[in-house]
């Protein structure tokens, strides 16, 4: 069987995204229940990271060592690859060593070509274009309070970036409609928006977006790498900020989500996190039970 990798989700079928975040749900209530599940047992995982992260290497380190096995931190400090190795070599030789690699990086290229050249299973924990594992949460978060999230409205405010991106693929493969709001300027990829079609919408005005929606999430205006243009995004997304205000536009059941860090005051009122309808906290902690079904899916299939 050829190696499987995880760098959109579109390398996966909708059939088996959706069984993902049912096993997520799944081995969130054992872990809660404290049943102990090994199916790792021996297993290493390596983390390669030339972005610095909080949520990911957490809940990946933690992940593995629920399912038994262990994981390996490097920064680019810690590899050849920060020397200058291709990553094609250092592809062939960690997979050699490790059982899956997990990759959080600047430009999605390098993604996948490690992918191409590893025999192991690689999966993208952020590029600059796209944030898969994020979206694993994400599902997890709604379904878990609203249901599925089929045939719903969700609404992107914000920057057109790797999170946004992301969603469109998430509009299609978990089928739900999709609005954008973004200033010109920062939409999210053509090719993306030309394959989802009429199943994502792009406006410019935040209100008329969210009208309706069953999920209303966003992102900071500045990503990593982007510091230096801070304060012109500032600027450019002046009126785009989700507030308890803006989400009273929304369904009276719609539930707001922020992959976080956030800035509030920013992209989000100082209040907004702490709103009845944000569900962010919980959406962070699926992290560990979405990437713990990814990893089991990816290592244990047969």
């Amino acid at each position: 069987m050829s190696v499987r990798h995880f760098l959109t989700l579109t390398d996966l079928s909708q059939d088996e995204l959706r069984h993902l975040i049912d096993r997520a749900s799944e081995l969130k209530a054992m872990h809660r229940k404290g049943e102990v599940y090994q199916p790792l047992q021996g297993r290493v995982l390596g983390m390669i990271f030339e972005k610095s992260s909080t949520r990911t290497r957490v809940s990946f380190e933690a992940g593995m060592v629920q399912l038994g096995g262990g994981a390996i931190f490097l920064s680019p400090r810690d590899t050849q690859l920060g020397r200058g190795e291709p990553i094609e070599d250092s592809a062939r030789v960690l997979s050699q060593m490790v059982d899956a690699v997990m990759i959080r990086t600047f430009e999605h290229d390098k993604a996948v070509t490690f992918a191409k050249y590893s025999n192991v299973p690689v999966i993208n924990a952020l590029t600059d274009d796209y944030h898969p594992c994020q979206l694993l949460a994400d599902m997890q978060a709604y379904q878990e309070a609203r249901g599925s999230v089929t045939g719903k409205t969700v609404t992107w405010v914000g920057d057109g970036n790797n999170m946004c991106n992301s969603y469109i693929n998430a509009a299609i493969q978990y089928d739900f409609k999709l609005n954008i709001a973004c200033p010109e300027g920062f939409e999210p990829m053509q090719a993306l928006l030309d394959k989802a079609g009429d199943r994502v919408t792009l406006y410019r005005d935040p209100a008329e977006a969210v009208e309706k929606a069953h999920l209303v999430t966003t992102d900071v205006w500045a990503s990593m790498g982007q510091e230096e243009e801070a304060q012109a995004r500032e600027s450019a997304f002046a009126g785009f900020q989700v507030s308890p205000a803006l989400m009273d536009k929304a369904d009276p059941e719609a539930v707001f989500l922020h992959c976080l860090p956030a800035h509030r005051g920013e992209e989000v009122s100082i209040d907004m996190l702490d709103d009845p309808r944000s569900v962010v906290w919980e959406q962070a902690g699926n992290r560990l039970h979405a990437q713990k079904a990814l990893l089991e899916f990816l290592l244990c299939s047969e």
